[in-house]
């Protein structure tokens, strides 16, 4: 990708996009969607139902009355119609330079920066707040939720100027994270799923309730592991090698990829989390069709 260039969206993805819609999926229904015809429950003015407290609720939520009579917190929810905010994480770590031999210049980066474009589209043509939190060895890069055209140019700046690099941060450089990304938030992590730090990251943001979702970006080769002869396996983050014949490691490569794949797919089904694959071979819109389109997981 041309980092001085516009982030490009092929044509007919974006006529595809028009098909979806950032929805969360928790049955509480935090905030509501900018255009949805559905009603949702927030702070809004018709009383729908009261609801114990959660961390993260606003105290201005609390019905103190109710608390001076029963001695406990209780938030009051309304119906109404409101904009999500929508968070797009992007995982910049030195693995996000993974590419497949046959388009060796686009990138797993390249592809999420992209995928982060799209996302931004459906923020806008629903009227949702977006923002973008970008993770890789320099810390967190964090681009505070807004809306509006003048917002989508901000965050394609950021994710021009992204390079992948380093590893996951440390818990206390996630801090931002936490402060920006409030209770009810909708949140999609683009990566390739394979530090454990952010698999936990994202456990831990859906236990908080925030709604996640994880888009995970796979090469054509981590995918098919095509090698035939000797070949040099390098870890972009570690720096470690492996040396060996890919038609000998092939099938043990295959299954191992697979137990791993399911391991976290449950892990990620268990935190609530809704999970799509996106191939760098294969159209930017695929996974987010997947979680976001009509009969998508919700």
């Amino acid at each position: 990708m041309n980092r001085h260039a516009p982030i490009a969206i092929p044509a007919d993805v974006r006529n595809r996009l028009k098909a979806l819609r950032l929805a969360p999926r928790r049955a509480s229904g935090a905030h509501g969607i900018g255009q949805h015809a559905s009603r949702s429950r927030g702070a809004g003015l018709e009383f729908a139902q009261y609801r114990a407290y959660e961390p993260g609720d606003e105290l201005r939520q609390i019905d103190w009355k109710l608390y001076a009579r029963s001695d406990r917190f209780f938030v009051r929810e309304s119906e109404r119609e409101s904009p999500v905010t929508a968070w797009v994480l992007v995982d910049a770590s030195a693995s996000a330079r993974q590419h497949d031999r046959a388009r060796p210049d686009w990138s797993r980066l390249d592809h999420a920066c992209a995928t982060a474009a799209c996302l931004v589209e459906l923020a806008l043509q629903q009227g949702d707040r977006f923002g973008v939190i970008a993770l890789n060895g320099d810390g967190v890069q964090l681009l505070p939720a807004g809306s509006g055209l003048r917002q989508r140019d901000r965050v394609h700046l950021l994710l021009r100027q992204l390079r992948a690099q380093g590893g996951w941060p440390d818990v206390a450089a996630l801090r931002p994270v936490w402060e920006r990304v409030q209770a009810g938030d909708l949140l999609v992590a683009l990566g390739d799923g394979f530090d454990e730090a952010g698999t936990a990251l994202l456990e831990r943001l859906a236990g908080a309730r925030r709604d996640v979702f994880q888009v995970q970006l796979l090469s054509a080769e981590e995918r098919d592991f095509p090698f035939t002869d000797g070949h040099r396996f390098h870890d972009p983050e570690t720096g470690e090698e492996l040396l060996g014949d890919g038609r000998a490691l092939r099938t043990y490569y295959l299954a191992r990829f697979d137990q791993a794949q399911r391991a976290l797919q449950a892990r990620l089904q268990a935190a609530g989390i809704a999970h799509a694959i996106g191939y760098l071979d294969q159209p930017l819109d695929a996974p987010l069709r997947a979680l976001f389109g009509r009969g998508g997981t919700r």
